[in-house]
């Protein structure tokens, strides 16, 4: 089992779901972060003063996932995420040592 953490931009989540949902994968968590990587922020203009921006709004994407999945939901997140412009966002992969569901108290893959 793998968890899948993708940091991606705000308005790409819901092609990366819509992505995700075509390749059987069901449930996600989505958190609003800030940010930023090699572009390091920007600078913006607001009523005549210019202001540096240094942490932009991004989307954390964590998916657990089976293995046989983990190719095709990297390749599904990957593509519907990119823009082809700086920003687009990173994609983590981690290992599972176990997964309970709290409810009914399967463990492992059954309860992903």
């Amino acid at each position: 089992m793998k968890l899948v953490t993708a940091i991606i931009k705000p308005f790409r989540l819901d092609d990366v779901r819509d992505a995700l949902a075509r390749i059987g994968i069901q449930g996600m968590t989505v958190t609003e972060v800030k940010g930023f990587g090699r572009q390091k922020g920007h600078t913006e203009l607001y009523r005549g003063a210019e202001y540096v921006v240094d942490f932009l709004p991004k989307v954390k994407l964590e998916v657990a996932i089976s293995e046989e999945l983990l190719d095709q939901a990297l390749e599904a997140i990957s593509d519907a995420a990119k823009t082809g412009k700086i920003g687009d966002g990173k994609i983590f992969v981690y290992n599972l040592g176990q997964v309970i569901r709290i409810r009914t108290g399967e463990t492992g893959e059954d309860a992903i």
